[in-house]
């Protein structure tokens, strides 16, 4: 097994840098905010009522992300669409959609941006390239182009911070640019002791990748921690190419909690993984120290990690930057090229072969 006190090693196994992108990701909060600051919104867009956000995988998690920290103070419902149509509800100048592909090529995201043209919604546009910048351009639509070169889902701040900007400028929500100021320096101050060149003794991510290695990992949470959980599932999913499931609480306590008996002995090869931090509700903050009693009694592995920060941004993506790290030190662990994603290249072709 790999040392992860061994940089050289992880260098040899992360060649093309996936920790480095990682480490980014509050310089990508700034220059997505910048971005965003600096197009011209439409005026309709301040008379919409509801929004949608049309994408997959990394991009799509940013927009999650967002609903999500906005939910209790946004003036308008926001809805995250990861699929080919939108609902019924998203039609007429009063909706705005706002389609995201890193790519510009998704298939289910043209589809929603053709949908919305047909419908007569608002529309505002992210991407870097591809065919929706193309279809942006000639329908003169506004968008906000990604100057960032990664894998579409190491370029989660991009999309996050975009979105932040929009909602305090058109008075969706307070302000957020102090916010993203904390998170950003929060998140710096923690790369310290996450980056590659930290020991594992003060490497939290490290120490918890270790733990992880040969079970399945299931993460929890509530509140905003509840898609934390879900982006850590897909980071260990396509970084560490391991098994992950994630649960939001408190929903779990109404069902997950009665599924641990069975199969017999299954209960010692998981990794539950709780997420909690001052954003949390009271109540949910008790049913993650409950839910992980529970757990324990059932035989799983569990650990409780907290964010860090004062603000819900702070706390949300704290997180969210130590669960990247530690998929990329569990893919090291497991000898396995972060980046690459050849399951997901092979789907996609044998779709395209299947019109």
């Amino acid at each position: 097994m790999i040392d992860l006190n061994d940089v050289k090693a992880i260098r040899m196994i992360d060649a093309r840098d996936m920790l480095g992108h990682i480490a980014d990701l509050p310089q990508q909060l700034i220059d997505g905010w910048a971005a965003a600051e600096a197009i011209e919104l439409p005026a309709a867009f301040r008379e919409v009522d509801r929004v949608v956000l049309a994408g997959m995988g990394g991009l799509a998690d940013g927009g999650a992300l967002f609903a999500a920290l906005v939910a209790p103070e946004c003036r308008l419902p926001i809805n995250v669409v990861r699929d080919y149509d939108l609902p019924a509800y998203a039609h007429g100048d009063h909706t705005l959609v706002i389609t995201t592909s890193y790519s510009g090529d998704t298939e289910e995201t043209l589809a929603a941006f053709d949908q919305t043209l047909v419908r007569d919604c608002q529309l505002l546009v992210l991407t870097s390239n591809g065919q929706l910048l193309e279809r942006a351009k000639k329908q003169v639509v506004p968008f906000i182009r990604i100057d960032y070169q990664s894998p579409p889902r190491a370029a989660l701040g991009w999309s996050l911070a975009s979105w932040l900007n929009i909602a305090s400028r058109l008075g969706w929500t307070h302000h957020f640019e102090d916010d993203l100021e904390e998170a950003v320096r929060v998140m710096r101050e923690w790369t310290d002791d996450l980056n590659a060149d930290s020991p594992v003794m003060r490497n939290l991510a490290k120490r918890e990748a270790g733990q992880l290695m040969g079970r399945l990992v299931y993460v929890l949470g509530a509140g905003i921690f509840a898609q934390v959980a879900r982006r850590w599932r897909a980071q260990l999913a396509t970084n560490a190419k391991t098994w992950a499931a994630c649960e939001a609480l408190p929903e779990a306590n109404h069902h997950a909690l009665v599924g641990l008996d069975w199969p017999e002995g299954f209960s010692s090869k998981v990794m539950a993984l709780f997420l909690t931090g001052r954003a949390d509700h009271p109540r949910n903050a008790q049913r993650v120290q409950l839910t992980r009693q529970a757990y324990l009694m059932a035989g799983c592995n569990t650990d409780l990690l907290a964010a860090r920060g004062a603000s819900p941004l702070a706390q949300m993506m704290s997180l969210v930057m130590l669960g990247d790290f530690m998929s990329v030190y569990l893919a090291v662990l497991n000898g396995v090229d972060p980046e690459q994603t050849n399951a997901v290249i092979e789907f996609k072709s044998a779709l395209a072969h299947n019109p």
